[in-house]
């Protein structure tokens, strides 16, 4: 059986709103860039709800934390996904010997900016 997945691709993907995201791999490491932090916000935000409609209650348990399953994802998969905004550097899931994905000070800096946007 295959240690992990050997991928030589290059994407561009339109995003509604016409925002450009691209995907490159090569091996087993993957590049996802997406255009600006906005683009980002909205792609993360998840579908928006229908005027008037209540909140969902939330799932009994503890919460679910997505970047901790992206990331052992791509460590199930022997991947590892640079993932990038307006070309730097995000946030980095899959890397081995790592408990959760490696956040760069670009991201946190990026996603406070985005609060007052």
């Amino acid at each position: 059986m295959a240690n992990g997945l050997d991928v030589e691709a290059r994407l561009s993907l339109t995003w509604p709103g016409g925002h450009e995201l691209q995907l490159a791999a090569s091996g087993t490491y993957l590049i996802l860039n997406v255009p600006s932090q906005q683009v980002l916000d909205l792609i993360t935000s998840g579908p928006p709800s229908a005027p008037g409609e209540a909140k969902k209650p939330a799932p009994p348990g503890p919460p679910l934390d997505p970047l901790a399953q992206l990331h052992y994802l791509a460590l199930t998969l022997g991947l590892v996904l640079d993932l990038r905004v307006a070309g730097r550097t995000y946030a980095t899931f899959g890397l081995p010997g790592r408990t959760g994905p490696k956040i760069t000070l670009s991201a946190v800096l990026g996603k406070i900016g985005s609060f007052f946007r």
